[in-house]
């Protein structure tokens, strides 16, 4: 018999770190003292090679040549034109003392400035400094940005992820010569390694043709805005990215205040639409408000563009623009969940040859898409696209919202201490957010998917004991993460003691809240779905309504509780819509109360409700979307038969008998108690231990653990 050969395992590459670049020039020099774009075009460069000379279009616009690794120079890629380097060197004039210029033929002729023709905003004449020939010093070239040392935000490249399952084995890919930047040629692109199994493919923008023009949307883009693009950038920073850090704020002003502008049109768009929600509140408001319509239409057309190229940017403006309640579709929420898994957003980037920042942004941008899709399938009815076996990504920590860009350095103008404390609680209620999500997602999974469906439809007249089972438990995490809310995610940290006087108002605590509610009474109206009164034991009908009903109450005095600071700042997209599951809970509870007091009740209760939201509207206009979905609710309501009359003629429908197998020992068992204070395992509960300026009735939990021989076990 042949022996059998055992093959050496091939042995993954070592992996080359990734370094900070040497800069020519500091990326985060201020304004003062940094060479401006304009400055760069104008200086004489250094001594450059034949194979190094200016190409003809930038040789005949006088302009720097920038040449990139494509061999085409950037102002012939953003005037969308060929660049060759085929003609003649002219002439060269030299100037004399009377003011004239002589050519090689010896005609003279006045020396005229020429301004640089270029659409880059920094425009001025090239006059020559004196009236004598003289040796310009060379300026030294300023180092790429920082996104061009990047993974996913280059702003001539793109990447793609190598799956484990492609045609291309990371172990024979590791085979092949690998450069200083962990970069392999091959036939299907440039392959980069970022750490020991994973790889991307990147590509050369300019290798995927795309029906449009994206210079042409940026310059239609910057049209509408006008003047007002820097005061909208800042409106931006300062109301959204608090809340929403999905940007990697110094990263993106290092390009957009000194002179670059080849931005992803959705991206930029995106941000001004935002921005513009605070145009009313914010001086801009004495100018002309720049067409909001116009601007989404191109931010979305050019998105499905951009697509085509994977970046982080089209993320992040897919993203940005599903915060806006209109633009809120569940298609385009599919869409950038695909776009993240290609570009590799789903994988843990802690050891990958990356820079700093740019892990960090992953991290942050990561876990924003993961809310969107979690909350887009509870909006919209659907099933999850991002499931846990296949989401590798840890909690982000503190560290992960610094804004730095080099290693070993923080934020080089630091932001005045209300700022900072704007920034710090913001991160904070992001953080607690992402906790929350996943407690929703379980809520989700455990009573709306498709599975649990079947499963309580299959128990028939016991799927009310199985639905409270399966609550327990993730009731218990609610319950916990409430209890555990840091002081400056409380409703009313804005206005007590020890909040800093000159902390900004704006506090986006409501839509952190809301989602509580929202993830709550999602757990009872399913409990409340459950119950027929059929078949169901009556004070288990009883008990599971009366929890119902404190649930209801409590959640419309959250409305009630809503201050200027609330609804002045930023609301997570999903915020309309849990306003709505707010009413149609209790359209729900009307539809099925066993009795005309309690309909009219939940009545009188929903009417309020809306007063409320109309009121909150006049200040939170996204708010009116939230308000059709209730008329929806009340047109529907309108078909309701008449109830019929079973109080005791004292106001209030008294509780059925006790179970018959009840025993009543040291404590009474079901005593009647006021809302909040009932536990269905039979004891009262004890006062929850909360901070009494947020006491609305939140936090309690119904704990069951089944029905047990006619008793509550």
């Amino acid at each position: 018999m042949a022996a059998v050969m055992a093959a050496p395992q091939l042995a993954p590459r070592p992996i080359a770190a990734w370094t900070a670049p040497v800069p020519f020039v500091n990326m985060l020099e201020t304004r003062d003292n940094r060479p401006a774009l304009k400055q760069l075009q104008q200086s004489a460069p250094a001594a450059r090679t034949r194979k190094e000379r200016p190409c003809d279009g930038c040789r005949k616009r006088k302009s720097k040549c920038v040449l990139q690794d494509s061999r085409r120079c950037v102002l012939c890629e953003f005037h969308k034109q060929e660049c060759t380097f085929v003609e003649k060197a002219q002439p060269r004039k030299r100037k004399l003392d009377d003011g004239t210029s002589t050519d090689g033929s010896g005609k003279k002729s006045p020396v005229i400035p020429q301004a640089i023709a270029t659409s880059i905003p920094q425009q001025q004449l090239a006059v020559p400094p004196t009236n004598h020939t003289t040796n310009v010093a060379p300026v030294p070239v300023r180092k790429p940005f920082a996104v061009d040392e990047s993974l996913s935000l280059q702003r001539h490249r793109h990447c793609k992820l190598l799956g484990h399952t492609t045609s291309l084995d990371a172990s024979l890919i590791s085979l092949g010569r690998f450069n200083d930047k962990n970069e392999t040629q091959s036939r299907l692109g440039t392959l980069r390694q970022v750490n020991a199994t994973e790889y991307f493919s990147t590509h050369d923008d300019a290798d995927v043709p795309i029906p449009d023009d994206e210079a042409r949307a940026l310059a239609e883009i910057e049209q509408i805005v006008g003047q007002h693009g820097s005061a909208l950038i800042d409106i931006y920073f300062r109301n959204v990215h608090p809340s929403y850090p999905i940007i990697q704020k110094n990263a993106f002003l290092d390009r957009h205040r000194h002179g670059d502008r080849q931005f992803n049109p959705p991206l930029l768009a995106a941000m001004y639409l935002l921005a513009l929600s605070w145009w009313d509140t914010d001086p801009l408001s004495s100018a002309v408000k720049p067409d909001m319509a116009r601007l989404e239409y191109i931010a979305i057309s050019s998105l499905t563009i951009a697509m085509q190229r994977p970046k982080m940017s089209a993320v992040q403006a897919g993203l940005l623009l599903l915060q806006r309640a209109k633009s809120s579709t569940w298609t385009l929420t599919v869409q950038l969940v695909a776009l993240a898994q290609d570009i590799g957003l789903h994988l843990d980037c802690t050891d990958w040859s990356i820079p700093p920042w740019e892990r960090r942004l992953r991290k942050r941008l990561a876990w924003a898409l993961y809310m969107q899709d979690k909350w887009s399938a509870l909006m919209h009815g659907r099933p999850s696209h991002i499931n846990a076996a296949d989401w590798a990504v840890p909690a982000p920590t503190d560290l992960d919202f610094d804004e730095s860009i080099l290693p070993n350095t923080s934020t080089t103008t630091p932001d005045d201490p209300p700022t900072e404390a704007l920034m710090a609680k913001g991160r904070t209620i992001f953080m607690q957010m992402i906790t929350l999500t996943s407690i929703m997602a379980d809520v989700c999974e455990t009573f709306y998917s498709c599975t649990a469906k079947t499963e309580f439809q299959r128990s028939g007249r016991y799927a009310t004991q199985l639905v409270l089972t399966r609550a327990k438990p993730v009731q218990v995490r609610l319950k916990n993460w409430f209890a555990r809310l840091p002081a400056e995610c409380k409703m009313d940290h804005h206005n007590s003691p020890q909040t800093p006087t000159n902390t900004l108002s704006q506090s986006s605590t409501g839509y952190l809240h809301l989602g509580y509610f929202a993830t709550e009474i999602s757990i009872h109206r399913r409990i409340v779905q459950s119950l027929d009164p059929t078949t169901s034991d009556p004070y288990m009908l009883y008990i599971c309504r009366s929890a119902a009903k404190t649930r209801l109450i409590s959640a419309m005095d959250f409305v009630n509780r809503l201050t200027p600071s609330h609804l002045d700042a930023f609301w997570f997209f999903p915020s309309a819509t849990n306003f709505a599951l707010i009413g149609t809970f209790g359209a729900l509870l009307q539809a099925t109360a066993p009795g005309k007091e309690e309909a009219e009740f939940y009545a009188m209760r929903l009417g309020e409700f809306k007063w409320s939201l109309r009121v909150s509207a006049k200040r939170a206009g996204w708010i009116a979307g939230a308000l059709e979905m209730l008329e929806a609710n009340g047109e529907m309501l309108a078909g309701l038969p008449e109830k019929a009359v079973i109080s005791n003629g004292k106001g209030y429908v008294p509780p059925p008998p006790l179970p018959p197998l009840v025993m009543v020992v040291e404590k009474p068992k079901f005593v009647q108690q006021p809302f909040g204070q009932i536990d269905l395992r039979g004891d009262v509960l004890e006062e929850e231990e909360e901070d009494e300026e947020v006491d609305y009735g939140v936090g309690e939990v119904m704990e069951i653990d089944g029905w047990e021989g006619g008793e509550y076990a």
